[in-house]
């Protein structure tokens, strides 16, 4: 179990295999008596775009389930068509029938 950071508060978290890049990074400056060490921490960097992802995957897994599970809207029935046109089919129909 390891400790990490947030709010200045220490909250334990378990590491299951997960590799650490906190370590990486580029010396610009090597430390000289009371002054640090200069440096680019780049893998600070890489450990928080590999937790994005991760959850940025979760969330649109959860996502595409609450879709899948919300019903097919049913399709409306058509609107019967208003009287004057059934009564033009039905002249059409009887003059047809007529010749």
């Amino acid at each position: 179990m390891s400790l990490t950071t947030l709010g200045g508060k220490k909250l334990p978290t378990q590491n299951v295999g997960e590799p650490d890049f906190a370590t990486m990074k580029v010396p610009l400056q090597a430390a000289v008596g009371k002054t640090p060490e200069v440096a680019i921490n780049y893998g600070i960097f890489i450990n928080h775009l590999i937790t994005f992802a991760i959850v940025a995957f979760v969330v649109f897994m959860l996502i595409r389930m609450m879709n899948s599970m919300k019903k097919a809207e049913e399709a409306a029935p058509a609107p019967a068509p208003p009287a004057s046109e059934t009564y033009l089919k039905e002249i059409r129909d009887a003059l047809v029938n007529k010749s």
